[in-house]
């Protein structure tokens, strides 16, 4: 894919109360760490190991071994994490082994398919040894509101994991631009540290330098819903948007890498450790567990996304990889769209054109 060679992350220890000092190593660093170079230095599909089609084929087999990530079955919390808020179950009465285990009783009590949850955070105790008698304890909450959940403690001394479930309606974020404004749902049981950090993007109430600078449509290598054409290349172009979430004036730190399943279109994840992200355009199979995926564009929305993929650009190169960066790069601001009973309030894209 490539990174903007000017971009370096910034310092400081700018960190939400969501994320706790010590950060755990997740099973897709060592592929992340292969993948971000491949992606500086794109696949040649045309060699004699078969083309595209012989690529796909073997990494059916790896694409198998993350599904229950990419079916939405994330279970993800944060260390070090002690939430608040009304209790639906108490831990003294509701154990299990395991955190994810946890995860999956608050996920339960959400009706339906992104319906709205009863629960929807979860603190879990699973170290034996510190834990003692309360080990095990799962304590299933309601928060008056789950974007800003009430916090109880955090930091190494804290025993306890917790994390978030967004039912239907909520964990709603909007980037507005001049073209349109495109709404994405955010995955807190996937990527709990980079929800965390775009939680206080919020809390700023401003994303001075955020904006969008690299649009590549589709070209002739997918179809209109995303789909890989077969025997096509992988690029370029490579059918996303890209762009950075790092606002003026606020240091940023480096961003674990979180659940990585395969980017589809409408996914929302982040090119390294951030602050650049892109918006898929399509199915990217190819990208084996690369990016941590943080949020979704919800479908009505992708039009505006294409929109901005078919503006005008000039042609650059980023670490050996060829790209296609806006000749007018977008600006961003970040919202929190409302709800009303679960009901998104999205009226904001009846002009477009609005800034």
């Amino acid at each position: 894919m490539g990174r903007k060679q000017s971009d370096q992350s910034g310092s400081g220890s700018r960190r939400s109360v969501l994320i706790p000092v010590l950060l755990s190593v997740t099973s897709c660093i060592l592929v992340y760490t292969v993948s971000s170079w491949v992606m500086r230095h794109p696949m040649d599909t045309t060699s004699s190991d078969g083309g595209s089609s012989a690529i796909l084929a073997r990494l059916e087999r790896v694409d198998a071994e993350v599904e229950g990530e990419d079916m939405g079955e994330c279970c993800r919390g944060l260390e070090h994490l002690e939430l608040w808020g009304s209790a639906v179950k108490w831990g003294t009465d509701h154990k299990f082994n395991t955190s994810r285990e946890c995860c999956q009783a608050c996920k339960a009590m959400c009706g339906g398919v992104d319906g709205p949850c009863l629960c929807d955070s979860w603190v879990f105790c699973g170290d034996r040894e510190r834990c003692r008698e309360k080990f095990g304890e799962c304590w299933l909450k309601k928060q008056k509101d789950v974007m800003l959940p009430a916090l109880q403690e955090s930091g190494d001394k804290v025993i306890w994991t917790s994390g978030l479930i967004f039912g239907k309606g909520e964990g709603i974020v909007s980037l507005e631009t001049e073209y349109g404004n495109i709404h994405i749902k955010l995955f807190p049981d996937c990527a709990p540290h980079s929800v965390a950090y775009i939680v206080e993007l919020l809390g700023a109430r401003h994303c001075a330098g955020c904006r969008i600078y690299r649009a590549e449509g589709r070209g002739h290598s997918w179809d209109s819903v995303g789909n890989h054409i077969t025997e096509a290349s992988f690029g370029p172009p490579y059918a996303l948007i890209q762009g950075t979430l790092e606002a003026e004036g606020l240091p940023f730190k480096g961003i674990p890498v979180e659940a990585c399943p395969t980017i589809k279109r409408g996914s929302v994840a982040w090119v390294g450790a951030g602050p650049e992200f892109f918006i898929s355009l399509a199915n990217h199979h190819e990208w084996v567990r690369a990016y941590t995926i943080f949020g979704s564009v919800l479908p009505e929305d992708m039009e505006i996304a294409e929109k901005i993929a078919g503006l005008p650009t000039k042609s650059d190169t980023w670490n050996s990889v060829n790209v296609s960066v806006l000749e007018k790069p977008i600006d961003l601001k970040i919202k929190r769209i409302s709800t009303n009973n679960g009901d998104l309030n999205l009226g904001s894209n009846a002009n477009s054109g609005s800034s």
